[in-house]
This record gives structure tokens, sequence and C-alpha cells, in this order.
């Protein structure tokens, strides 16, 4: 009996032996990175709170100056000086993230624009700022946009182990902070005045800079290295740039698109919509619009194509859905339900390309890549947007609108005829 129970525990440490060899031969599974790091979870507050309060400026700027007595073109101009400062600093803006790190240029660009709201805040609950104070302070505020926005580009790859999913999760964030900021605004304006708006719009980006100043970004080896002037750092983003064909090949589309349909879709949208059916109407199809592009982030975080510009592509044939409907007069359930067709395709489209760059592009020229997409598609968009008026009273709303369909269908084409763009595959 002893011996049998001697030769029974050797059989089992000897079996347990070889198992734990074993167990230790296979290698454990890794849980990957969790996406709701403390980086990201400031950066998601600090992006939801900046999408909140700019969604309020315009509100507050037809409230105020209009309020007080001003036409409606200055409401117009304020904000054209906005986006003029904008695609103007933009690409210095690019270059500045990566030289002097993206997280320090986007504390700086809230840092900058805080004091400019607070008086617009400020002015605006007194009585009626003078107009080229406010037309320079919108500049300013440009400026300060300019120097943000391509640091957004450059940090989620830094921050997200997941890019995509982070991409898709900011974009149901801000498609929401899209809608609700004026909402908000309206609701301040008719409880207090335009001066409140403001006021809340200056503390998102108070908000920001402190969860900016909190983020705590391991350095890349390009951050703090020597770099050349200005000018020298424009031309070898530019080098960059001209080197990936798939990144110009689609500016190079997309800025036909911005000029024919995406520029044009806004104003003729408004006009057209708030004369056949009433501002209130137009007010329910932004909000619309606003819901489908959160349910466009939605799938982004549960698709995840092999080729993601292509599906991208594919996906962009809702909006052409969207400016048929507004073209051959629909009903308005109908309009409604292009809208937030056209609002997921399109945010579907941008996860794809966001998502693409930053995966793509070397993180020490990100910012500036980012720069150059950005400047080229807002300029094209505003020189649409301007040209839509005198165009629709040559040709027709509606003529205008139908064509701009005919044309997103063939940039889709164009994406997907483009060898690089179309076999682009998932990092």
């Amino acid at each position: 009996m002893v011996q049998t129970n001697a030769w029974y525990l050797c059989l089992f440490v000897t079996d347990n032996t070889y198992k734990s060899e074993a167990a230790e031969r296979i290698p454990a599974p890794v849980e990957p990175p969790a996406l709701w790091n403390r980086n990201f979870r400031l950066f998601f507050v600090a992006r939801a709170v900046a999408v909140f309060g700019e969604g309020m400026v315009p509100v507050a700027f037809a409230a105020g100056l209009i309020g007080a007595g001003h036409s409606g073109s200055s409401v117009g101009y304020a904000l054209g000086l906005w986006t003029a400062a904008f695609a103007v600093f933009v690409l210095f803006g690019g270059v500045l993230a990566d030289r002097f790190t993206a997280r320090r240029m986007m504390i700086l660009a809230d840092l900058l624009r805080l004091p400019g709201t607070v008086l617009l805040a400020v002015t605006f609950a007194l009585g009626s700022p003078p107009l080229w104070a406010v037309y320079a302070l919108s500049a300013v505020s440009g400026i300060g946009a300019a120097l943000f926005q391509p640091g957004v580009a450059s940090t989620i790859p830094r921050i997200a182990p997941d890019v995509q999913r982070a991409n898709a999760v900011l974009r149901v964030v801000e498609a929401l902070m899209t809608m609700a900021g004026p909402a908000a605004a309206g609701l301040l304006v008719a409880l207090w005045n335009a001066g409140a708006a403001f006021a809340v719009n200056s503390l998102a980006f108070a908000v920001s800079a402190v969860c900016f100043t909190l983020m705590r970004i391991a350095p890349v080896p390009s951050d703090g290295i020597e770099r050349g002037s200005l000018g020298t750092e424009l031309a070898l983003g530019w080098r960059e740039f001209r080197a990936r064909s798939w990144l110009w090949g689609v500016i190079a589309i997309w800025t036909v698109y911005g000029l024919t349909v995406a520029g044009p879709m806004v104003p003729l949208t408004a006009s057209l919509v708030t004369g056949e059916h009433g501002s209130a109407t137009y007010g329910v199809l932004m909000a619309v619009n606003g819901a489908g592009s959160a349910a466009g982030g939605l799938i982004a975080l549960r698709l995840r194509p092999v080729r993601p510009l292509a599906a991208g592509a594919i996906a962009l044939l809702g909006l052409p859905v969207n400016l048929l409907l507004l073209g051959t007069g629909a009903a308005v359930p109908l309009l409604c339900a292009g809208q937030f067709v056209g609002g997921a395709s399109f945010a579907f489209w941008l996860v794809m390309w966001s998502t693409s760059v930053q995966t793509h592009v070397p993180q020490e020229a990100l910012n500036r890549m980012h720069a150059y997409d950005v400047a080229g598609s807002l300029l094209m968009m505003g020189v649409g947007r301007a040209l839509s008026g005198p165009v629709a009273g040559l040709l027709g709303t509606r003529e205008v609108l139908l064509a701009g369909a005919g044309i997103a269908v063939s940039v889709v084409g164009a994406l997907l005829v483009v060898r690089p763009v179309r076999t682009l595959s998932r990092v």
C-alpha cells in the first residue's frame, strides 16, 4: 500500500510538473490597454466641453448683434473673420505643434481665446460692444482655433491604444455636443442675454486648458529636437504630404467636393428648408443630422474594415441621397430620413479618414499633415459657401443641389478609382 501510494504520488507530481512546463510554454493572452485611461478621459472631457462651447458662438453672435440693432450681415462678417483667421494660421499651427508639442500649443490656444470670450461676455451683458471689437475678438478666436486644431490629430494616437475606437467615441460625443451647444445658447439668450452664452463658452476654454494641463503624454523622439525656420518646416511638411499619394489624392478630390457639394449644401439647405417649411423645421433637420452623426460614430465603433478609406468612400453614398431628397422637394419625414443617413455617412467617413491619417503618417509630421488637410478643405468649403448664393440665383437652388448629388456620386467613384486610396490597409 505504501509503495502504491508512493507510485501515485510520483505520477501526480510528474504529470503536474509537465502541465506547468507546458503552460509556461503557451503565452498567456495579453489584454489590450484600456481605451478609457486617464489621458483619454481628460481629452474626452476637453473635446466635449470645447465643441459644446463652440456650438454656442453663432447663436450668441446672432442674438447679440441683431439684438443690438446691427444688421444680419454683421453676424456673417464676425463668423467670416473667424474662418479667415483660422484658414490663414492653421498651417503655422501645424508647424508650431510639431516644434513645441501639440499639448503645449493646445493649452496656449485655449488661454489665448479665454480672455476674448470673457470680454465678449462682459460687454454683451452690459450692452453692445463696438463692432470693430467684436470683429477683432472673433479673429483672435480664429487664430486660437488654428493653433489648437492640428494637435487634435496627433494627440489621439499617443493616448489611445485603439485609434479607430477613440475616433469613433469622439465623433459620437462631438455630434451630441454640436446639437446641445446651439440649443443651450438659445435657452441662455432667452433667459438672460448673449453675454451668458459667451460666459459659458469662456468656461469651456478654461476647462479644456485644465484638462490638457493635467495630461501626461510620453515624449516621442522628435520632441525637443532642433528644427529649422517656419518656412523650412512648412516646406518639409509639404514634402511629406506629397510623398503619400493616398493622402494628397483624397485631399485633392475633397477640395472639389468642398467647393461643389459640402460648401453650398449648408446655406442652400438652410434657405430652402426655412423658406418652404420654416426655421423650426430646419432646426429639427439639423438635430436629426446630428443624431445621424452620432449613429455613424457608433457604427464605426463596431465595423473594422480591412480597407478603411474604401469603406468610408462607399459610406459617402448616403450624402447624395440627402441632396436628392432636398432637390426633388420631398416631404419633411423623408427630409429627416435623408439628414439622418447623410449625417451617419459623413461621420463614418470621418472616422475612417482620421484613423488612416493618424496611423499611417509619422508622428513627427502628423500635425503639419493635418494642418494641410484642414486648410485645403476649409478654404474650398468657404469658397463654395460664398459662391452658392450667386450660382443658385442664376441656376436655381434645387438645380444646384441636384447637381451636387451627381458630383457627390462622382467623388465616391474617384476615391475608389485611385488605387492607393482604394487599397490602403488598416493598421
